[in-house]
């Protein structure tokens, strides 16, 4: 049975973290995710409803899943209130069916645009003091705080609230099998199987039409502008989009997040140059297409310089799929836009 905190229990473990949070914390930490604002809200694929404590659901209970951490765990009840500090992880709970069960939500949190109407607990830095007291069944964490905040997830349990940590997620695959947690985890893996599914028809049609192309494009993903250039390289989400509107990512020859300067830039030459920082600076095509020393890059010379939305193309999430198919209609317009 799920265990109830009286109100002087909640106390008395707010007391003992806050000595604990006065000894051992203090670090600054970055923000997560973007700030964009992104307000359509995506439907589930047909079939998909909103969760419900039926029949079906308490069967799935107890139950047992193997976690980001590592570790095993077990779910004993149907989660009716739930946390969520990742955005990835806020986008899967909605299009899971579970907006009505969500109580709070990480700072960053922007899609669905009722995500925004939920409580704000922080982001990286927790706000835990408010998390106990309102004592939710269930929080969905990060592979940042389970790292980093190990005592605090520790806390969270011995009040009684269910942690499942999200996996660190570099391609679709990782993406598929953390909504597969999390829909096991809160009763709702069909909903998840059904989400999969649509993502993996509409990936599968992508790369169907990209067939068509004879001589793939160079592209160039920028994730930061200049002066810090950063672009992403293999096991990463962009670079397996790129793969799978047959392209060739410029930087495919690196690993992760990485930085290069302009010249290195430049001297690869890219045909298409996708930029992903829209939501914080204005006209971010005007700014590659000013810099000195690029006229001669195909991009350039030919206004090939888009930019996409870029939580679409780093959340995994559903809307992974809808970052794939507006990076495939700017690269190949002729193929991809009817």
């Amino acid at each position: 049975m799920k265990r109830h905190w009286t109100k002087w229990g909640v106390s008395v473990l707010l007391l003992m973290l806050a000595v604990g949070l006065m000894a051992g914390c203090g670090a600054n930490e970055s923000n997560e995710g973007n700030g964009s604002n992104e307000a359509t809200v995506i439907e589930p694929p047909a079939g998909i409803e909103s969760a419900s404590g039926s029949e079906e659901n308490e069967a799935a209970f107890p139950a047992v899943l193997v976690d980001g951490s590592g570790e095993e765990i077990t779910i004993e009840e149907e989660p009716q209130t739930i946390v969520s500090l990742l955005s990835s992880n806020t986008e899967i709970a909605f299009a899971l069916g579970l907006g009505d069960k969500i109580i709070g939500v990480s700072n960053f949190c922007n899609y669905p645009a009722a995500a925004q109407e939920k409580e704000k607990l922080g982001g990286q830095a927790m706000n835990v003091e408010r998390i106990i007291e309102l004592q939710p069944d269930m929080a969905l964490v990060s592979q940042y705080h389970f790292k980093t905040h190990a005592d605090v997830l520790n806390t969270f349990r011995q009040a009684g609230i269910d942690v499942v940590v999200a996996g660190e997620a570099k391609s679709f695959e990782d993406a598929y099998e953390t909504m597969r947690m999390f829909g096991k985890a809160t009763g709702t893996l069909d909903k998840a199987e059904a989400i999969i599914a649509d993502m993996q028809e509409r990936l599968a049609e992508v790369k169907s039409k990209a067939e068509a192309v004879e001589t793939p494009k160079r592209v160039w993903i920028e994730v930061s502008p200049a002066p810090d250039i950063f672009t992403t390289g293999k096991e990463t989400f962009m670079h397996e989009m790129i793969e799978a509107i047959n392209a060739a990512n410029v930087a495919g020859d690196q690993t992760g997040w990485v930085k290069m300067t302009e010249e290195e830039i430049v001297s690869l030459m890219p045909d298409v140059i996708i930029t992903t920082y829209g939501y914080y600076v204005e006209n971010p095509s005007e700014g590659v297409y000013a810099r000195e020393g690029w006229a001669e890059v195909p991009a350039v010379a030919n206004q090939q310089v888009y930019d996409v939305d870029s939580d679409t193309v780093t959340r995994p999430g559903p809307r992974l799929i809808d970052g794939v198919e507006e990076l495939a209609r700017f690269v190949y317009p002729d193929i991809f836009i009817p």
